[in-house]
């Protein structure tokens, strides 16, 4: 890795590194079993916060939440403490561990703006804190001013004296972004993004395009606006696999490259810096599309339970931290997904983007975004003989809960420090699970199974996929 990409790639080798020593930890059960309840995996002060909550619990025992408890921070682990929430030890559905997972992550979500729809002006009061005056006077501009406003706050100019000088200054000439000046601006604002009028000069990149129908969509629309930026479109799989699901993969690729799109197959979001067919294009890409994305199911645990949970939430903070060094200034970064999905939670979303300077700018409906009607995939072994489409649904999860969530890179040009991640489970954590596909094991059988997922966690943070 070119030494001014090491950064993007830090927190995936950091993850791989972790995995991989824990693997190589010999020892028999009883030696693991002391291990997942004795080595702390923080600080000193939040293990001993930990231990209090467990014993206050009843779960001193229990590793799993043990590995849920140490993989939050300090504040959080705190606010259990003082809130006084325990788990439902009785509930038939989710273990402790399981409903203490998923009670942080909904605390957590409630300090954010939430993952429904969210015009501009919503996300932009809400990085800059602002008032309901001010709230008034923005929503009152022409798309003009208002977009000279969107710009130029910086949290310490005077809000009146800013609006009178955007009244003075005057449209932009040659740009999308000039257009129709005079009209109302937060209705203006919201059509730019949902009529995906993006720099017509820059490439573009799509990734997780398990079929590729979301690229062909994006590239048509990109040559009828006589756009000269290329479409970069990208599968996590082979080809070969390509073929077993799509039939008309083939086709479809055909067609990309009569639109001059570039089709790259076998690439991990995460590890771009790491793949020479991305060599050169740091800080070329103008508008970057992830549709709902996935880390992978893995059979019997369903996406929000902890043991498999973290790989969603690290999915989206290194494909954020990866982007950082190939999306130029200014560039936009959509990312479409259900705002009640349990694996790739919204908050992962917003949240890892925050964490890398991208400006959340709108959370547009899914069925109002123009580039909406494409084949949509699982993106597995399933599309080979069914298709989201075809009658079914993904689980619980309505179309009208369906959102894209837009981002726009603005770096500040300071160093950030290394991408925070959730950490994986140990080995020994994962053999004293006791739900899952590990309720009905016991002895070796649950021994392999855990060395199975343990082995199947290696493999996808090295940027292979199984399933």
């Amino acid at each position: 890795v070119q030494e001014h990409l090491k950064d993007a790639v830090e927190g995936t080798l950091r993850l791989k590194r972790l995995l991989s020593e824990d693997s190589q930890d010999g020892g028999n059960s009883l030696v693991k079993r002391r291990r997942a309840m004795e080595i702390s995996r923080c600080g000193p002060e939040q293990a001993a916060k930990v231990q209090h909550l467990m014993a206050k619990w009843d779960a001193l025992d229990d590793a799993v939440m043990k590995h849920v408890l140490e993989g939050l921070s300090m504040a959080e682990v705190e606010k259990l403490d003082s809130s006084g929430y325990m788990p439902d030890k009785w509930n038939y559905q989710k273990t402790p561990a399981d409903l203490t997972s998923r009670h942080a992550a909904e605390c957590r979500e409630k300090a954010t703006l939430g993952g429904g729809a969210l015009d501009s002006l919503m996300t932009f009061k809400f990085k800059w804190k602002l008032n309901k005056e001010q709230e008034g006077l923005l929503r009152a501009l022409s798309h003009k001013d208002l977009r000279y406003v969107l710009t130029h706050y910086d949290g310490k100019r005077d809000m009146k004296e800013l609006v009178e000088e955007a009244k003075e200054e005057l449209p932009l000439d040659g740009t999308s972004e000039g257009c129709i000046p005079g009209a109302p601006g937060i209705m203006a604002v919201g059509r730019f993004y949902r009529l995906e009028l993006i720099d017509p000069t820059a490439d573009s990149a799509v990734f997780g395009d398990a079929n590729l129908s979301f690229a062909l969509n994006l590239a048509r629309h990109r040559t009828a606006l006589g756009h000269v930026g290329r479409v970069i479109a990208t599968t996590f799989e082979s080809l070969e696999v390509l073929r077993q699901r799509y039939k008309e993969i083939d086709a479809t690729i055909a067609t990309l490259g009569e639109h001059y799109a570039e089709v790259y197959h076998e690439v991990d979001c995460t590890q771009i810096a790491t793949n020479p067919k991305f060599k050169g294009l740091e800080g070329t890409l103008g508008a970057v599309y992830y549709n709902f994305p996935h880390a992978g199911s893995v059979g019997g645990f369903f996406d929000g339970h902890p043991m498999v949970n973290w790989r969603h939430e690290n999915l989206m903070r290194l494909f954020f931290r990866a982007l950082r060094h190939y999306v130029k200034p200014g560039g936009i970064v959509k990312v479409a997904s259900n705002m009640g999905a349990v694996g790739v939670r919204f908050s992962y979303i917003t949240g890892s983007a925050l964490e890398n300077e991208f400006d959340h700018m709108e959370t547009v409906p899914f069925l109002q975004w123009s580039l909406h009607r494409y084949g949509r995939s699982y993106g597995d072994r399933r599309d080979a003989y069914r298709r989201p489409d075809q009658g079914e649904g993904y689980n619980v999860q309505k179309a009208e809960k369906d959102m894209v969530y837009t981002f726009r890179f603005n770096p500040s040009g300071k160093t950030l420090p290394p991408q925070s991640i959730r950490l994986p489970p140990t080995l020994a954590t994962l053999e004293e699970c006791p739900d899952g596909p590990f309720t009905s094991l016991a002895g070796d059988a649950k021994k392999t199974l855990a060395k199975q997922l343990h082995t199947r966690f290696m493999m996808e943070c090295s940027g292979q996929h199984v399933g």
